[in-house]
């Protein structure tokens, strides 16, 4: 039954008088709630597939997986000790416990998203099989997702720790997919900036947010210094905020360039980037550490230590995020012909491998990045390998920023050189 229909029954049992009384009022109020009732169905469930609301359900699945291993990492340690599959924590301390449920949630849900991409990689219109699986089928997918967990806690221990080491490699593909995404994304936005319709809009607007990050990029650097080199004895910190200073200044120079004429914007938005990365690293170091501000501040959980925790969960979600409907940051080569109506918005297989990565990196950061390593409750990603992974990706960034600047002006110039040989 239809909306206009169950609106035409109702006037008619208006027009039929009063007769009815109080039985007739609620038989046409509950027609009527009948008819939006199906209505709201039909838009919900009997719709076609939308790729673009599902990506936000399986963010959701991921953020639960989140909190449900930094639960048993914190306090679930009892509720799990007595498992037998837990056989390589007995006797041991709280935090070998804490590691290994991370890893087993990691693991069920890394298992989950592997088989999301095995059963919709390839998908290219809406109207395939595939993309209503990816889009619909929630409840049955619930039921995989929390089964495929409840299955990784009788895996056995040996099985969980060689996950937890290919996890490393997992998790760190996920940065390097993601810091591409993100040195896209800027150049994107830079090209955008510079193009002349905008140019002739927002010109000023955009000169004066390119001298506000170069200058930003610039000063959290000085406020580095000051927090976290206090005295010349901080050498490994002076070491990290001395190179990404000099980071900072040798993406300014490529891209200001008269080959490259990328401007002032992309370099101050990577400055900002690389100096957040770089920030990020120091703050990983352990507590005990003297030169870091962060030993100053109480190891319980305070609001402040709180408030990073949840900050960063969210921060690991949204990245996983936008990374996941990212599928083109590692086309090289642009696709030929235009887009059609019917095409996939976003690669499916892609969203879920980014997912699946997604899975092993946090777990290495509740763990950070050892399962050996003691951690303390509500912090995360705190550790010397912690530490070291973020300095590796900040260098990395940069790197990867430099290549996408000089590329094309190597390439023209092979291209020129054998036209003219030619």
């Amino acid at each position: 039954m239809t909306l206009g229909a169950g609106a035409g029954a109702a006037v008619a049992d208006m027009e039929a008088g009063s007769s009815g009384g109080s039985s007739s009022d609620e038989r046409r109020g509950r027609r009527v709630t009948e008819d939006w009732c199906c209505a709201c169905a039909e838009g919900l469930f009997l719709g076609p597939p939308n790729p673009m609301v599902a990506r936000y359900l399986y963010a959701l699945i991921f953020l639960v997986t989140n909190l449900l291993a930094w639960t048993l990492r914190d306090y679930g340690s009892s509720a799990i000790a007595g498992l037998q599959r837990l056989k390589v924590c007995q006797g041991a301390r709280r935090h070998c416990l804490g590691a290994e449920g991370v890893l087993r949630v990691s693991l069920g849900c890394f298992v989950f998203f592997v088989v999301m991409f095995l059963s919709t990689v390839h998908t290219r219109k809406l109207h395939d099989c595939r993309n209503s699986w990816h889009s619909d089928w929630w409840p049955a997918k619930i039921v995989l997702w929390l089964a495929l967990t409840a299955v990784a806690f009788l895996a056995p221990s040996p099985l969980v720790q060689l996950y937890g080491k290919v996890a490393h490699f997992g998790a760190g593909a996920f940065l390097v997919i993601q810091l591409i995404s993100v040195t896209r994304f800027i150049m994107w936005l830079n090209d955008w900036c510079r193009s002349e319709t905008t140019q002739k809009r927002c010109h000023l607007l955009i000169q004066a947010v390119s001298i506000a990050t170069y200058v930003g990029s610039l000063l959290g650097v000085v406020l580095m210094y000051v927090w976290y080199a206090p005295s010349p004895a901080c050498r490994l910190n002076i070491l990290f905020i001395t190179v990404t200073l000099v980071l900072v200044q040798l993406m300014t120079f490529v891209s200001t360039r008269s080959k490259v004429k990328a401007g002032y914007l992309a370099p101050g938005l990577m400055g900002i980037y690389v100096v957040f990365l770089c920030w990020s690293a120091i703050r990983s170091e352990p507590h005990t550490e003297v030169c870091n501000r962060k030993a100053e501040v109480a190891t319980s959980a305070d609001w402040v230590n709180i408030a990073s925790f949840v900050i960063a969960v969210v921060v690991i979600v949204a990245a996983t995020f936008s990374t996941g409907i990212d599928s083109k940051c590692l086309q090289f080569k642009q696709a030929e012909g235009e887009s059609e109506e019917d095409d996939i918005p976003y690669g499916l297989g892609f969203f879920h491998l980014v997912f699946a990565m997604g899975a092993m990196y946090f777990a290495m950061i509740f763990v950070g990045w050892n399962a050996s390593h003691t951690m303390e409750r509500w912090t995360i990603d705190v550790g010397w390998a912690s530490t070291w992974v973020r300095v590796g990706n900040e260098w990395l960034a940069a790197v990867v920023y430099i290549w996408m600047m000089i590329a094309p002006v190597i390439w023209k110039t092979r291209q020129v050189g054998s036209s003219a040989e030619t």
